[in-house]
């Protein structure tokens, strides 16, 4: 483990371990520890207008401005993905970022407030062959306290995780929530010609292919610990339910006469629901994490597909033709009370439970075209989210509900997009050959 008092930082040891030194500044002003300055809960959100200037080169024989112009790029690009900040323009900035100190007491605050900065954000970095330091600073600039002070130290190939854990520090303190930033996103593309997953960072980079099956792969699904996927695959010419380790080669498939489709993990259990056809029409059924089939969880003539819990387990929300047209129902498991939760338009589908437990995101068929609407899971709403914008489909949530990622074709091609949670700053988080469908979002992971 790096010691905080080590003279002589082990190669070897940052090739294992990255980043575990982390320094807390403390705080000038106790109250401002208690502000909390974005209410995600609130239906709409005002964006903080917050200024990043270029990182500091705290080693000035270095002069590596290239570094400085990338660091502070990604920083700038992560915090906005989150919805939350509005960023200042550099040009407008009123001091040379190379002059400038880090500290509160070296920064002239009026400088920020002038430009309509409310939040600043200041880096600077130092690396001594492939050791990386940094040090990074959140403040308020009308009140000029440092709100989140931070050191880092690690390898020049980890700027990204440093970058992404101050992000975290930045949310958590701003919000009294934790970010997403140690979150994927898996997905369906055809990028190799069949229908494979491929899993990317929340904010689409770093893409990579999950199963390499030459045929059909759709639905994939995160366990609650992160550990798991959980897919459909038609390897053998017809559904099979796989239940996947993410790093270890391991796992167990559920191979059934008729349909294995729509899994959906349990919140904080190893075991999943998914829709399975093997004793007449799809029904839900309740399966171990080893893939054992415990008990139905609907019984009725129609079709049952597509499980979504809510964050306490306690119920489900599934899609069922029982009215006569598919719709969006929820069962309560232990009472077995089912009720039909929409009402509007004909075709109503592919629910997902907000991770607050109070909004269903589904999709609707209205005049032609599939879009994403958001219901209250008391039936309140439903308020449409995307419009006149290609096919909207598969809604998936960010773990901290503020988010919902999906896939569209406004641009042609199915892509991955995400929009805010009220359904502002809709934008393509990634885009590769083929097209990309059936997102979903992953619970926070440990160890990124």
């Amino acid at each position: 483990m790096i010691s905080i008092g080590c003279k002589n930082l082990s190669r070897s040891h940052l090739s294992i371990i990255f980043v575990l030194f982390v320094t807390l500044v403390v705080y000038a002003n106790r109250p401002c520890q208690a502000r909390v300055y974005i209410d995600i809960n609130a239906p709409y959100l005002r964006k903080i207008p917050t200024a990043v200037p270029i990182f500091k080169e705290m080693a000035a024989e270095q002069g590596d401005a290239q570094l400085s112009q990338m660091f502070s790029n990604f920083l700038t690009e992560t915090i906005a993905f989150t919805g939350f900040f509005k960023i200042v323009d550099r040009e407008s900035f009123l001091e040379d970022p190379k002059e400038a100190g880090l500290t509160g007491r070296t920064i002239n605050f009026k400088n920020w407030t002038d430009v309509g900065a409310e939040l600043l954000i200041k880096g600077g970095f130092k690396h001594e062959g492939d050791v990386l330091k940094v040090e990074l600073r959140l403040f308020d600039t009308f009140g000029g306290r440092l709100i989140v002070g931070r050191r880092y130290t690690g390898r020049l190939k980890d700027h990204r995780r440093i970058i992404h854990r101050f992000c975290s520090e930045v949310i958590l303190r701003l919000t009294g929530h934790p970010g997403i930033f140690n979150t994927r996103i898996a997905f369906v593309s055809t990028t190799t010609g069949p229908k494979e997953i491929y899993i990317a960072d929340f904010d689409g980079h770093n893409p990579r292919q999950f199963t390499n099956t030459g045929t059909i792969t759709l639905f994939p699904a995160w366990s609650s610990d992160g550990r798991w996927l959980a897919y459909t695959d038609y390897k053998h010419k017809r559904s099979g339910l796989y239940i996947r380790h993410i790093k270890e080669k391991r796992g167990t498939a559920v191979k059934l006469e008729g349909s294995c489709i729509t899994p959906a993990w349990i919140p904080g259990k190893f075991a999943l629901a998914a829709s399975l056809s093997y004793q007449g029409n799809p029904m839900i059924y309740l399966l171990s994490g080893n893939g054992k089939i415990m008990r139905k969880l609907t019984r009725h003539w129609g079709i049952d597909v597509a499980p979504a819990w809510s964050p306490d387990g306690k119920e489900f929300a599934f899609v069922s033709d029982r009215s006569g047209s598919p719709q969006i129902f929820i069962k309560n498991v232990e009472e077995g009370i089912v009720r039909r939760l929409t009402y509007k338009g004909n075709y109503n589908t592919s629910p997902q439970w907000s991770p607050r437990g109070n909004h269903i995101a589904y999709v609707g068929l209205k005049n032609g075209h599939f879009d994403i609407y958001l219901i209250g899971v008391d039936g309140s709403g439903p308020i449409q989210l995307t419009r006149d914008a290609g096919n909207n489909e598969s809604p998936t949530w960010s773990p901290d509900g503020t988010l919902i990622a999906f896939s569209s074709t406004r641009e042609g091609p199915s892509r991955i997009y995400v929009m805010n949670a009220n359904g502002t700053d809709q934008r393509r988080l990634l885009l590769l050959e083929g097209e990309q469908t059936n997102p979903s979002w992953s619970p926070r992971l440990a160890g990124n």
